[in-house]
């Protein structure tokens, strides 16, 4: 079992706070855009962040907990990829000004890690509480695997999210936006802009991702603070990545299929855990070990084939893939 102290878990929340409260002030106080040069710099540091945590980490409390956390952080890592896919639709249907992206993903980052960090007290409760969660968290993670791989050449219909359709029909909404401001007044009327309308797609986008990602750290590791800080490492790094990657990730045309297989491995992985645990000993497990081999072996067999595959045909466009299917394909009228 693992067992961390309650300095080191104010400690690293202190950490992830202040790395946070980097970026707000940054989005705040300079509002820019940010160039490929920015963008690489912050992504190579909150990588290098991640690294050094997890080799501390795995110092302090030995290989195996270090593999875990090393395994979570892919796995996180390679679900917010996906998560950017979206980001991109959001801020090119709503025509997000560039100077205020930054704001609008340092505010999805923030919440992010708020709902996850609810679902993983939920989760790990649940866990220890009811080993046959570990059951219905792989049958969840499957579901969720063959909707992905169903839908994976659509993409979200964002502007019929219930959130969004909700927000326009109780907030009078400016047709431009005003500076970066959530509300304004027009001849003494209070109207919402696109910004805040915005904040609530991203919102309801972390929604989803955490009700997705949570389940699917819990099939690598059982440990909470390995969860917390795998979910915590891979999100403070998305800003930067959006604005490196951005124009790159029209070229991973394979990547839903891949999140789908690694999903549906996981998914496996803890139903068996379960069947381990509460039917007969002798059903095997997956090992950790393996688990990081097979994310590994996924993520570079799709990102190579996706590079093939758009070389040799230049009009092949990636999608990130939705969970049901979209309006246009429901109906082709």
């Amino acid at each position: 079992m693992l067992e961390i102290s309650a300095l080191t878990w104010i400690t690293t929340i202190g950490l992830i706070i202040a790395l946070l409260a980097v970026d707000l002030i940054l989005a705040a106080v300079r509002p820019h855009k940010v160039g490929f040069r920015e963008a690489t710099a912050w992504s190579v540091f909150y990588i290098l962040v991640a690294i050094a945590f997890g080799v501390w980490f795995a110092w302090q409390h030995g290989g195996q907990f270090g593999t875990e956390y090393f395994a979570g952080y892919i796995v996180e890592k390679s679900l917010s990829v996906d998560n950017l896919f979206v980001f991109v639709i959001i801020m090119t249907t709503f025509a997000v000004p560039e100077e205020h992206q930054h704001k609008v993903l340092t505010f999805g980052i923030v919440l992010a890690l708020i709902m996850r960090a609810i679902f993983i007290a939920l989760g790990a409760t649940l866990l220890s509480l009811f080993s046959f969660m570990f059951l219905l968290f792989g049958l969840l993670l499957i579901f969720t695997a063959v909707q992905l791989f169903r839908h994976r050449d659509e993409d979200p219909d964002v502007e019929n999210n219930i959130m969004v359709r909700t927000a326009r029909r109780l907030f009078p909404t400016t047709d431009t936006y005003v500076g970066g401001k959530l509300f304004t007044r027009v001849d003494g009327r209070r109207l919402a802009t696109p910004l805040f309308v915005v904040l609530l797609a991203i919102g309801s986008v972390d929604l989803l991702f955490a009700l997705d990602s949570i389940p699917a750290v819990f099939g690598v590791t059982e440990a909470p603070y390995i969860v917390f800080t795998a979910n915590a490492f891979a999100l403070l790094g998305l800003r930067a990545l959006y604005f490196l990657v951005k124009g790159l990730l029209d070229r991973l045309v394979y990547l839903s299929t891949g999140l789908a297989l690694i999903l549906a491995f996981i998914g496996v992985k803890l139903i068996l855990h379960w069947a381990h645990v509460d039917i007969d000993p002798r059903v095997p497990e997956i090992s950790t070990a393996v688990s990081l081999t097979v994310i590994i072996g996924v993520l570079v067999v799709v990102t190579v084939a996706s590079l093939v595959k758009t070389r040799n045909d230049p009009s092949a466009k990636a999608h990130p893939g939705s969970l049901r299917a979209t309006r246009d394909r429901e109906d082709p009228a």
